[in-house]
């Protein structure tokens, strides 16, 4: 057993009905960790002091790698040997978080051995975050994580590990296969993961479809949202049962005896207000569905999405860092996304490309896009603006014109303005 530190403070964290990390972190110390034991040591001087007690002290990573790894040293050494080195290693989740347990026992074997023993599953980004380590075992962690197929995730000003939903695997609502792409990026995409060389973070994450079950669309640089570009299906039958309450709602969320009010519940919630119900047919104006699936959702057995599926491309979210947090930006409406994505990956390039160029330090791309506008954006994409990518109207009326930009009906007008005001 460890030596364990008096935490007074800390053991106040372990009352109450709630599950508390104190008592997991313990059970480790107890079982001879003694970066544990040193752990709550050093947490309840910082609760005692009112300040953290780590200090960064300079890169520390695997050889060939710039990325994966985050270093940690305890200020405090003397008192807290055992984490005078406590480093954080990331290690590359596989798509959809679908683990064997031989393969999770694998990793745990590794890490007991060489590690403090504590864990989190899993980071924001996902992946399996492995909590201290001294700066001798790196290598040989990483040796051994490799050695049985594993690899280090994103960090730093790199590309963070690619993020998916639970896709076909699990859903019957994907539109793409989530799984694949996520799998795709990360493997064309080696170099931007493990050698930071970008002014800060970038996170792809996918979703297979609107529900958003990762929160790409507020979580990642880079949101792949799975969609539909035809017409919703639609079983009147269904309808019809879900109307007199044969079906109940919600799939049964509510009580197996909720009836589902068409009007009210489903076509006066729509946000576009595309659907009517004349009491016997739900009808649908698909040209106004923003493809929300509110009414999808209500009524899964009645309505399901089209056939023809692909994507929508979104950029910009973050958190509050620097500008406050954002969502990301609808930039391409609709596009195909079968393998290998090459139509995908040809626009990321040139995103990265304008980014790397004009980012300053530590400004995601969203920020510059808010910088720069997004007609800058979109010239350095090659794309032609689209009314969808608008968030809002604008609030300033005096908009200016570049001349090849005027319909030919104007152009007349503004070189006789101009002319007069030469004069």
């Amino acid at each position: 057993m460890a030596k364990m530190h008096p935490t007074p403070m800390l053991d106040e964290l372990e009352k109450g009905p709630w599950p508390s990390f104190v008592t997991d972190i313990k059970r480790l110390a107890e079982a001879g960790k003694d970066a544990c034991a040193d752990l709550l040591g050093q947490l309840e001087l910082s609760y005692k002091d009112k300040e953290g007690h780590w200090k960064h002290g300079g890169i520390v990573g695997v050889l060939g790698y710039g990325g994966g790894v985050i270093g940690r040293y305890s200020d405090v050494p003397d008192l807290f040997p055992g984490v005078e080195h406590f480093h954080t290693l990331r290690v590359n989740q596989p798509a959809s978080k679908f683990y064997k347990t031989e393969r999770l026992r694998e990793v745990m074997d590794i890490w007991e051995r060489r590690g403090s023993g504590m864990l989190n599953m899993h980071g924001s980004t996902g992946d399996m975050v492995l909590l201290g380590a001294f700066t001798e075992e790196l290598e040989p962690i990483f040796a051994e994580l490799t050695a049985k197929g594993w690899d280090l995730g994103g960090s730093g000003s790199a590309l963070r590990t690619p993020a998916c939903c639970v896709g076909k695997a699990r859903c019957e609502w994907a539109c793409i296969d989530t799984q694949d792409i996520c799998y795709d990026l990360t493997m064309e995409f080696q170099d931007e993961m493990h050698r930071p060389a970008w002014p800060y973070k970038f996170k792809f994450k996918v979703d297979g479809c609107p529900n958003g079950c990762v929160a790409s669309i507020a979580r990642s640089d880079c949101s792949i949202i799975g969609t539909w570009k035809d017409d919703i299906r639609i079983d009147q039958e269904a309808v019809a049962a879900y109307a007199a309450g044969e079906i109940c709602a919600n799939g049964g969320a509510h009580g197996p005896d909720t009836k589902l009010d068409i009007q009210a519940d489903v076509c006066d919630l729509c946000p576009t207000r595309c659907m009517s119900y004349d009491g016997k047919k739900l009808y649908i104006d698909n040209k106004e569905c923003t493809r929300c699936m509110h009414c999808i959702n209500l009524m899964p057995q009645a309505l399901r999405p089209g056939t023809e599926t692909g994507a929508s491309i979104l950029v910009g979210a973050k958190a509050p860092i620097l500008e406050g947090a954002q969502m990301s930006s609808l930039i391409i409406p609709f596009i195909p996304m079968e393998a290998p994505y090459e139509e995908f990956k040809d626009f990321v390039e040139k995103m990265w490309d304008w980014w790397d160029e004009n980012g300053k330090n530590r400004e995601r791309i969203g920020e510059l896009i808010q910088r720069k506008g997004l007609q800058e954006f979109l010239k350095a994409v090659e794309l032609e603006p689209d009314p969808r990518m608008v968030k809002e109207p604008r609030y300033n009326p005096y908009i200016f014109y570049q001349e090849d930009e005027v319909p030919g009906g104007f152009e007349r007008d503004i070189k006789e303005y101009r002319k007069r005001h030469a004069r």
